[in-house]
């Protein structure tokens, strides 16, 4: 327990953040990238930012990062010199003109219960502009005991979902128009289960 302690500790900062997410950040993005062309996308928010890791993708677009982690938020802004704001989105008043056609939630649900969760997705579904989609990649739980079960312990996350409950999540919200698993590898290691999944706000 100390030790698990001890990594949350840690993962609160934004170095050893950057540390543990550097070896599969680039595979985790992967369906993300084959499903989209992000040179036309227009306008950007980045729910749960952390320390700014998906900014340069969308280094031609509208961006706005949005993270209640103080230390990520600073590091964001030092670094990238783009829009960060710390704050709640559930809360967040956002001021500036328009709605955004690319909503990003990058692995930061499996840290909320479901009805905080639930309020995340709401939210984000009605900031989408008309044709505008949600992107997740989310932690699947594990089901047998393996690599990915003891990395997913350390990992800050509370609340890993197996595949059945992300979709009932995804589909209460959202039109869904793509819902793909896919493993998280390194050198031939799968260290975690992902799911991606792209939807539109509901008519």
């Amino acid at each position: 327990m100390a030790a698990m302690t001890l990594m949350t500790h840690l993962l609160e900062r934004t170095v050893f953040y950057s540390l543990w997410q550097a070896p599969f950040a680039a595979n985790k993005l992967a369906p993300l990238l084959a499903h989209n062309d992000l040179l036309q996308v227009r306008r950007v928010l980045d729910v749960g930012c952390g320390p700014g890791t998906n900014t340069p993708l969308f280094a031609h677009a509208d961006y706005l990062g949005i993270d209640i982690n103080k230390n990520y938020i600073e590091h964001a802004r030092r670094k990238y010199k783009r829009p960060f704001v710390v704050a709640d989105v559930t809360t967040y008043d956002d001021t500036t003109p328009g709605k955004f056609d690319f909503v990003l939630i990058n692995s930061f649900l499996h840290h909320l219960n479901d009805a905080d969760s639930k309020r995340v997705l709401s939210c984000a579904a009605a900031r989408l502009s008309v044709g505008g989609h949600l992107h997740i990649l989310e932690l699947v739980s594990p089901q047998d005991h393996s690599i990915a079960e003891w990395l997913t312990n350390w990992d800050r996350g509370k609340y890993p979902r197996s595949l059945e409950q992300w979709r009932a999540l995804f589909e209460e919200h959202l039109e869904v128009t793509l819902f793909e698993p896919y493993p998280l590898k390194l050198l031939g290691t799968t260290l975690w289960n992902m799911v991606y999944c792209k939807g539109g706000a509901k008519a």
